[in-house]
């Protein structure tokens, strides 16, 4: 699979680097982001996926969240996707900012006319994890995965429908209960049609009902101040009660001030990268 490099830049002796590839899940060219710590010269480094939410680009994480630093200190690549395919000319796809372009919810969409591109979960469980191992110094062996609201979501249902494959997950204000929330309502009804069952398996909380395998400590940072929590869009006490009933370990911080912007992010990244650090250096 043909990569082309669109950028690259020096940050903390590291490279932060955004490349773009013809996507076969998504039937489009999509770019991802890449940081390369310094130790990614001369030895192969764990990964950190990073899911971002709604209407962002593979650009936000890396131009606001400042993680770059925890990253080259801990020896981290952190790799960070786009949130939908683009300009797949469908009809609607940029009608609205919470559904289509921008907005892909991390499914696979099984309604016309989504279904053939709108494939985000396969892609990012899939495709961009084989094509980032098979191009750069990454441990296939050694991967998690984090992410903010919608990349939240996807954060967790990717870490909780695949027991093993990711060493932890955490999530920055995640929408854990889509099924029940006007912005899952909206975009599974479009991408999965009107089978509720269908939902179930994108569904966080539902997910975690009948979690059984290793042991996947989450850790989800939450502003007290956010007012997507205030309007019910994230729903978190529904997903700590189903992870508390299945004795499934979760720290949750309820951050005091704090809104739903990446200056909450920023604030809180180091310590979700340290977490990461922690299990994948274990």
């Amino acid at each position: 699979m043909a990569l082309k490099q669109i950028s690259s830049n020096k940050c903390f002796d590291g490279f932060q680097k955004v490349f773009e590839h013809d996507s076969l899940e998504l039937k489009c060219k999509m770019k991802f982001a890449i940081y390369l710590p310094p130790k990614a010269e001369n030895a192969k480094c764990p990964v950190v996926y990073w899911l971002s939410g709604l209407t962002c680009t593979e650009q936000n994480f890396i131009t606001k969240a400042a993680f770059h630093q925890a990253a080259a200190e801990n020896g981290l690549i952190v790799v960070a996707p786009d949130t939908s395919p683009r300009g797949c000319n469908i009809e609607g796809e940029d009608e609205s900012w919470d559904f289509g372009t921008g907005a892909g919810f991390y499914v696979n969409a099984t309604e016309d006319p989504w279904k053939s591109n709108y494939r985000m979960y396969s892609y990012v469980v899939d495709e961009l994890p084989h094509l980032i191992n098979g191009n750069f110094p990454a441990d296939p062996d050694r991967i998690s995965i984090m992410g903010h609201s919608m990349g939240g979501h996807g954060a967790l249902i990717c870490a909780l429908k695949n027991p093993g494959k990711y060493k932890t997950v955490s999530a920055f204000a995640p929408i854990c209960n889509p099924l029940q929330c006007p912005w899952g309502q909206k975009a599974f009804t479009g991408y999965l049609g009107s089978d509720i069952k269908k939902w179930e398996a994108y569904d966080a909380t539902h997910l975690v009902k009948t979690y059984s395998g290793s042991q996947l400590d989450i850790l989800i940072d939450q502003g007290k101040d956010d007012q997507f929590l205030a309007a019910g869009q994230l729903l978190p006490d529904n997903f700590i009660a189903a992870c508390t009933e299945r004795k499934i370990p979760v720290v949750f911080r309820l951050q005091e001030g704090y809104d739903h912007s990446y200056f909450f992010i920023t604030s809180f990244i180091n310590d979700h990268m340290k977490h990461h650090a922690k299990y994948l250096h274990a």
